[in-house]
């Protein structure tokens, strides 16, 4: 495909129409963005793409760390996106230019773990491919170029590493595999790469979230037939705006924190003869405490807590949300965010006391709020970002509060974005 026929494909009516909808109502800035990833394409692979593709960041509602318990969550996928412009080829080699960063070469007859390439890029493409290509995708004599722009700021709590696994298995869906993969099944294989090729033990949340877009309730209880229930949300309508904020404490070398999680909790349920939490009742949980701190310590026993509680609440936003209670819907998103820092403990890394970046965050928007909307830790924790839900009225007083105390650009008004990983033209 010629790159004038390409770039003429953005401009028309279905073209304005899905640009809109991906990006909001400026169109012509995402037109102008398409272009510029079209010419990276160009000047970095001397020919012209065929295909653009866009997948979303996210953003957790509720549900803090319940997922890799097999429990439940609300997210929604955000207006802030990895962009690629791509082309199929046949030399047996995925290449990647992100740009401002080297090009990663993947070669695909080689699609096991490979030693050293843990926790890069490179491992997370190998892994999804693998996963792809073990599900019948025909990638042995494929390839694939690709060249990627992101607004999906990394360490920012909005997944940029699921927005990526999800494009990539986007992009090798459409292209290769007729798009055979739903929503759900590209993000269990971007969870796969992530958790055996890149070495994280995350959830199948963030994924889920990016792949299928809108604001999503997901019940985990059988994590290879997730159930996935969209939900109405119109933050506009309820007079306010939902905001990401920079703690400035990254949390990329943090995984130790974060498989300590997972690690004490399968310690609780070592207790009952069960693998997650999901499947110990509460109740049988709660009579044999004793026995469960002395096996497992309290803040293992805590955490358990935080879990049980978090399902709980999760499921009641969903609720409050379909009956149009944002009242509740708020008293909701504080008390996981009280929980997630008294038992969860996911706030302040482990002995760090001079250095609390993301609990600072937290005091300073309640303080900006005034009693006011909502906040809470926002992922993962210990480090990255907060999330706050805003009144309209006091927006441009509690950006220019958070960001006097935070740094200019810490504070990301996202819109929700209605769709998930997706190809453009």
């Amino acid at each position: 495909m010629e790159y004038k026929t390409l770039t003429e494909r953005l401009n028309g009516g279905a073209a304005d129409r899905a640009l809109a909808r991906l990006y909001g109502g400026n169109v012509q800035v995402a037109r102008a963005r398409c272009a510029g990833v079209i010419a990276g394409f160009q000047k970095a692979f001397q020919y012209q793409p065929e295909a653009l593709f866009s997948a979303p960041g996210r953003t957790e509602i509720g549900g803090n760390h319940t997922d890799h318990q097999h429990g439940q969550v609300l997210a929604a996928a955000v207006d802030l996106d990895i962009l690629a412009a791509a082309a199929p080829t046949e030399n047996g080699l995925i290449r990647v230019w992100s740009e401002g960063y080297p090009l990663i070469t993947v070669d695909l007859r080689v699609l096991a773990p490979q030693a050293g390439e843990e926790n890069t890029s490179a491992a997370l493409i190998r892994g999804v491919a693998a996963r792809m290509a073990e599900l019948g995708c025909p990638l042995r004599d494929a390839g694939l170029d690709a060249y990627l722009v992101s607004s999906v700021p990394g360490g920012s709590g909005l997944s940029s590493s699921a927005a990526f696994e999800v494009l990539i298995g986007t992009m090798l869906n459409d292209l290769f595999f007729g798009g055979k993969c739903s929503p759900v099944k590209l993000a269990q294989i971007g969870q796969y790469a992530e958790n055996v090729f890149f070495g994280k033990p995350c959830g199948l949340m963030d994924q889920t979230a990016s792949s299928v877009g809108g604001v999503v309730g997901i019940d985990f209880a059988d994590p290879s037939d997730p159930k996935v229930e969209q939900v109405s949300l119109d933050l506009q309508a309820y007079g306010y705006a939902l905001c990401i904020l920079n703690s400035g404490a990254g949390h990329a070398d943090l995984t130790g924190e974060y498989a300590a999680i997972t690690d004490e909790l399968k310690a609780v349920c070592r207790c009952f003869g069960k693998e997650f939490l999901r499947e110990v009742p509460e109740e049988e949980f709660l009579d044999a405490l004793p026995r469960v701190r002395k096996a497992s310590g309290d803040r293992a026993a805590l955490r358990a807590f935080h879990v049980y509680a978090e399902n709980r609440r999760a499921a009641g936003e969903i609720k409050a949300l379909e009956s149009g209670d944002f009242e509740l819907f708020l008293k909701l998103v504080r008390e996981s965010g009280r929980s997630s820092a008294l038992y969860l403990q996911n706030v302040v890394p482990t002995g760090q006391t001079k250095n609390q970046e993301l609990m600072l965050t937290i005091a300073l928007c309640e303080e900006l709020l005034a009693g006011r909307g909502a906040v809470r830790v926002h992922g993962g924790g210990f480090g990255g970002t907060a999330q706050a839900f805003v009144p309209l009225d006091l927006l441009d007083r509690f950006r220019a509060g958070a960001e006097a105390v935070l740094g200019q650009g810490s504070c990301h008004v996202v819109s929700i974005r209605p769709v998930g990983g997706v190809r453009l033209v």
